[in-house]
């Protein structure tokens, strides 16, 4: 099988680390990819957003699947355009994609649907922002309607600043606090079949105690031990089977990956965000403990006969990612700053530990920042104590001037907390 990844970031290089150790895939391509992409897949120059460039390359290629990783082209229709040059596409379309690209399209399916989520309130004008701020209180909780990368939402007990970044958003979504850890949960769909993966935690705020402020995600683990043995089954139940089967009756269809923020709250499982695609840092932690190989279970998706698959098969050991981000992440990240260190990891930790790569690229034989979050240092382990130790034990080898990690990624959770 060929496989092209569409992407550049620790997610799509989890991806192709899985998929290149799939034994039915013989040619795997990346586009735009990044450094350490270019270890375990070629690389070929496209423009993401692009759907007809997308589709062309693939075509050239002889793609026998191609699996789009970030949301940006999944909203801009690029799964569209590959299936209509009549190549199976693990990524749902622009319409279904408005799942994560509208805050409130996906409140709008909630109601419809019947899954718990928060109260909210969708606001355009100054009016309405005050209203709804005024009727849930502190916490105040606003999300940009929007794409945003993962830091277009905003958590404070200051009114004034939740009401800012209100009205810097063009339309935004103000809802109720939710209280309770919050849990990332993946499920593999066709539009009809839903399999869930094992969930994971990730961690949000850029400092150590859930300090700071948000961003794309710091770190991440799976499984989670202090988690309700019961509770995949109730999210499939009551979240992910309805919202797969509303979104097919109304005729937008969702195939991809459905992924699931959910808040475990005193009053249940509610539903803060769904995304169109896989989480990053999460699907690090995921995709290294899935033992099933990855490319047929995507291609059956793709295809619509995700019915036929055989259960997935799961390694008991557990994961652990920590995220080794630029200076002055995440507000203008310093770029250009070499990365040192990535050989001693691949030749002293491997292969219990290894480094995924997020934002960076190649200058001669150099290897430097590109992005706000550099690299992604994953580790396994016979428990989490284990990974997390394996992990940071990688995270000391590599050198990145002005770096900053969290250092406390599945402490709690290791602790039994």
């Amino acid at each position: 099988m060929k496989v092209l990844v569409i992407g550049g970031g620790a997610r799509e290089h989890a991806l192709c680390r899985s998929l290149s150790l799939d034994p039915d895939v013989n040619a795997l391509y990346c586009a735009p990819g990044n450094a350490g992409i270019a270890e375990v897949a070629e690389l070929r120059p496209v423009d993401a957003l692009d759907g007809a460039a997308v589709a062309r390359l693939a075509t050239e290629l002889g793609a026998d699947l191609v699996v789009v990783g970030p949301e940006a082209p999944l909203v801009a229709g690029v799964s569209d355009a590959v299936r209509a040059a009549g190549i199976p596409v693990f990524g749902p379309s622009a319409q279904a994609a408005q799942l994560e690209g509208s805050k409130a399209f996906a409140k709008d399916v909630m109601a419809a649907a019947d899954v718990p989520t928060a109260r909210s309130y969708v606001c355009t004008t100054p009016e309405e922002v005050d209203t709804a701020l005024d009727a849930f209180g502190a916490p105040y909780v606003v999300k940009d309607d929007g794409l945003a990368a993962g830091k277009g939402v905003v958590v404070t007990e200051d009114r004034a600043a939740a009401r800012a970044h209100a009205l810097g958003c063009d339309r935004v979504v103000i809802e109720e606090y939710l209280d309770g850890p919050e849990v990332s949960l993946f499920a593999i769909t066709d539009g009809v079949t839903v399999i869930p993966l094992q969930p994971a935690q990730d961690f949000k705020r850029a400092l150590d105690g859930d300090e700071g402020p948000n961003t794309g995600g710091m770190g991440a683990y799976s499984p989670l031990p202090w988690a309700d043995p019961k509770l995949v089954d109730e999210v499939m139940e009551s979240v992910l089977q309805p919202t797969v089967d509303e979104l097919r009756h109304r005729g937008t269809p969702f195939s991809g990956l459905l992924y699931a923020g959910l808040a475990i709250t005193s009053r249940g499982v509610r539903v803060i965000e769904f995304n169109a695609r896989f989480g990053d840092p999460e699907t690090q932690v995921v995709l290294a403990r899935l033992r099933t190989p990855l490319a047929g279970v995507l291609l059956n998706a793709a295809n619509g006969t995700l019915d036929t698959q055989p259960p997935l098969r799961w390694s008991a050991d557990a994961a652990v990612t920590v995220v080794i981000a630029s200076h002055n992440y995440p507000e203008t990240p310093r770029t250009g700053d070499p990365i040192e260190g990535l050989a001693e990891v691949a030749a002293e930790d491997g292969p219990d530990a290894y480094v995924l790569h997020a934002g960076t690229r190649r200058e001669g034989a150099a290897v430097v920042s590109a992005g706000g979050r550099v690299l992604s240092v994953t580790a396994t382990g016979s428990d989490l104590a284990q990974a997390r130790e394996k992990a940071y034990k990688a995270v000391a080898r590599i050198r990145l001037d002005g770096s900053q990690h969290r250092t406390d990624i599945a402490a709690k959770a290791a602790e039994g907390r």
